[in-house]
């Protein structure tokens, strides 16, 4: 199976992601000066901040960096001024200086916070096709979930047209060692990840098949990554069988997943693969479309039994 990755973000996409987040920042502040006064909004303004922007977005117009008197000259303020504020910057990572010329750049901070507001908010966008998509094949709902402070949060929900639903909803959150979409993404993320959300959220009891130990958990997540996918087997409510998939960004780790989810007698134990293979496709579809670049073809070949 594929355990790699690649597909960074050129340095000409980092530095336009940049500047159009630091453009909308700038705008967001402005639209919320003239909210506060109804009017000219300069006397609300933060200068220090206002000056901040204006570093960041001079730095998103070049890829050689600058210099800190061509940065000083440009924001109109003395050389100790933008030194102080340069200073704070690199201190959180916003801007990161060049120790053989001195000439300042964008930090990777930027594009940590790029990448993730991009994901975020153009997943579950991307994701609407490919869950109607399931919903075709397979005749039951579907989710798409992110993990959030530890837990599984619904981002959407498609539902089929039987008369016997789950009673799911967009914004419900559940534990994650116990949702099929929970321990899909647990699976990809590091050791020590697993053991701060076990040792922050519990591995509490919901059924007489919940998995209650860290031992119990290591061992269905590795099963998680040798067969592509995840099963919650009746694990956080009775007579509820659900089938989930994995969404990779483009440095690998799980920007989200996807299930298909019905009552037990509808996805029986021999059905599963049929699910999964219909699930893990469109959970590869969304992958690449938010960047992660992988041959999934054995992961598929695993998938279909």
């Amino acid at each position: 199976m594929d355990r790699t990755c690649s597909g960074f973000l050129s340095p000409i996409m980092w530095y336009s992601i940049s500047k159009k987040f630091l453009t909308t920042l700038k705008q967001q502040e402005h639209s919320l000066a003239v909210q506060k006064s109804g009017k000219t909004p300069s006397v609300y303004r933060v200068q220090v901040l206002d000056r901040a922007i204006s570093i960041l977005n001079l730095l998103a117009e070049t890829n050689q960096g600058v210099g800190l008197g061509d940065i000083a000259h440009a924001i109109g303020v003395p050389k100790s001024t933008a030194h102080r504020i340069l200073m704070n910057l690199e201190s959180e990572r916003m801007v990161d200086r060049d120790p053989v010329s001195g000439r300042y750049r964008l930090g990777l901070r930027l594009f940590e916070l790029g990448s993730l507001a991009v994901a975020r908010f153009s997943i579950r966008d991307r994701a609407v096709q490919y869950l109607e998509a399931l919903v075709r094949e397979t005749d039951e709902t579907s989710h798409l979930c992110v993990l959030e402070d530890g837990e599984v949060l619904y981002l959407d929900k498609l539902e089929s047209n039987r008369s016997v639903r789950l009673t799911s909803r967009i914004g419900l959150r559940n534990p994650v060692h116990c949702t099929g979409v929970g321990k899909v993404m647990m699976a990809y993320l590091d050791d020590a990840e697993v053991e701060e959300i076990v040792q922050r959220r519990g591995l509490a009891r919901f059924t007489s098949k919940t998995i209650t130990t860290l031992a119990e958990l290591r061992i269905e997540l590795a099963k998680v990554r040798e067969q592509g996918y995840a099963v919650d087997d009746e694990e956080h409510e009775e007579d509820v069988r659900c089938v989930a998939a994995v969404v990779r960004d483009h440095q690998g780790r799980p920007a989200a997943a996807m299930s298909v989810a019905a009552p037990s007698f509808r996805i029986p134990p021999e059905r599963i693969p049929v699910f999964a293979k219909s699930i893990c496709k469109a959970a590869q579809q969304l992958s690449r479309d938010i960047g992660f670049k992988a041959d999934f073809s054995e992961v598929s070949a695993v998938a279909a039994g």
